[in-house]
C-alpha cells in the first residue's frame, strides 16, 4: 500500500456484493488511507451484503435512489457531514437495462424499460454531478469517476439498450467534466472496463462467451475487478490531477486490436 489516498473523503456508488467493482475499489481505497460513505439503491441493497462492507471498512451506508435529486442532496448532505468536509473523489459504479432483464430484444424494446433504464445508468451521473457541483461539495482536484464499456463504441449484440446508455454516459462525463474542471478544478473521467463477471454484467446473453472472446483477443489478457479498482484509485489519487474528460481503457489491450493469433487459430484450424 502506498497511502496514495491518504486524508481524502469520498462516496462510492453501487457496491453490492464481493463481485462488483465497486466493492472491490472499496476495498482498495480503504487500504489506501481513504474513507467515503457507501451508496446504493434501497432495493439493491436488499439483494447484496453491503453491510459486510462496510463494517470491513469502517465505513457508514446511506441509500439512495441515484435518480431523485432529493435523495442525492440528502446522501451528499450527509456524506460531507460524517466525513467531515467536502469531497475528493466519486465513484459512479451504476447500470441497469430491464429490457436486458425481462428479455427483450433491442429490435423490440419497451420504452418505459428503456427510458428507466437510460435514467438510472447514464442520466444520474448528471444528476449526481450536478448536486455536487451546485453544492460546492468537490474539493479542488477531486476527481469523478464512472464505470463503462466499450459497447458505447462498438456492436456488441446482446449488450441491447445498455450500450446506448453508455454512450450517453461518456457524453455526460466529457460535457459536465468540462465545466467542473473550468470552474471548480475537478476532474472527470470513465473507465471502460473488460468484462467482468458481475452480478449486474452476468444478466447479459452470451456474458461468458464476451469474456472469453475478448481474453482470446487481449494481449494482456482481460482486466479483474481488482485491476479495475486499482485503477481507479489511481484516478482518484493526486498523480492524475491534470487527468480529466478521458474515456480511459483499461482492457488488456482488446480497444486496439483487430484480430488476435488466437482467434485466428480458433477459426482456420482443421
Amino acid at each position: 500500500m502506498y497511502n496514495l489516498l491518504k486524508g481524502k473523503r469520498g462516496i462510492i456508488f453501487g457496491a453490492l456484493d464481493e463481485n462488483s467493482i465497486a466493492w472491490k475499489t472499496a476495498e482498495r481505497v480503504h487500504e489506501e488511507g481513504g474513507i467515503f460513505v457507501l451508496t446504493n439503491a434501497p432495493i439493491a441493497m436488499r439483494m447484496g451484503t453491503i453491510n459486510q462492507l462496510a463494517e470491513k471498512t469502517g465505513s457508514q451506508i446511506i441509500p439512495a435512489d441515484a435518480t431523485s435529486i432529493a435523495d442525492l442532496e440528502n446522501l451528499i448532505e450527509q456524506a460531507t457531514e460524517i466525513l467531515g468536509g467536502k469531497l475528493d473523489f466519486v465513484l459512479h459504479s451504476i447500470g441497469m437495462s430491464v429490457n436486458v432483464r425481462k428479455g427483450n430484444h433491442y429490435t423490440n424494446q419497451n420504452y418505459d424499460f428503456t427510458h428507466k433504464g437510460w435514467d438510472v445508468s447514464a442520466v444520474s451521473f448528471h444528476k449526481v454531478m450536478q448536486v455536487l457541483y451546485q453544492k460546492d461539495a468537490m474539493n479542488e482536484w477531486g476527481s469523478v469517476v464512472a464505470l463503462t464499456y466499450m459497447a458505447a463504441q462498438r456492436v456488441f449484440p446482446d449488450y441491447n439498450d445498455m450500450a446506448d446508455n453508455k454512450a450517453y454516459l461518456e457524453s455526460i462525463a466529457r460535457s459536465f467534466g468540462y465545466f467542473f474542471g473550468r470552474d471548480k478544478k475537478v476532474r472527470v473521467n470513465t473507465i471502460s472496463q473488460s468484462p467482468t463477471p458481475t452480478t449486474a454484467g452476468q444478466g447479459v446473453k452470451g456474458f461468458d462467451g464476451f469474456i472469453t472472446y475478448a481474453d482470446k483477443m487481449s494481449p494482456l489478457g482481460n482486466a479483474t475487478a481488482l485491476d479495475c479498482a486499482n485503477y481507479t484509485v489511481a484516478m482518484f489519487s493526486d498523480l492524475t490531477k491534470r487527468v480529466t474528460l478521458q474515456n480511459l481503457y483499461n482492457d488488456g489491450g482488446f480497444s486496439n486490436m483487430g484480430v488476435s493469433q488466437d482467434v485466428m487459430e480458433y477459426f482456420t484450424r482443421e
